[in-house]
């Protein structure tokens, strides 16, 4: 029996500009149902996600 992969491929995910979701700041706001996650972006330009 061949086991089939059901991870759907890259480009079937939406794409989003973390500059977008900060409207040009260094942070934003995620709501995930009812917890709420600051998304910052560093000056090295990495990302860091806290709740």
């Amino acid at each position: 029996m061949i086991k089939q992969n059901t991870t759907p491929p890259v480009e079937s995910y939406p794409v989003y500009k973390a500059t977008d979701l900060t409207e040009g700041r260094d942070q934003a706001r995620i709501q995930l149902g009812d917890q709420l996650y600051t998304l910052r972006i560093t000056r090295a330009g990495k990302l860091i996600l806290t709740k």
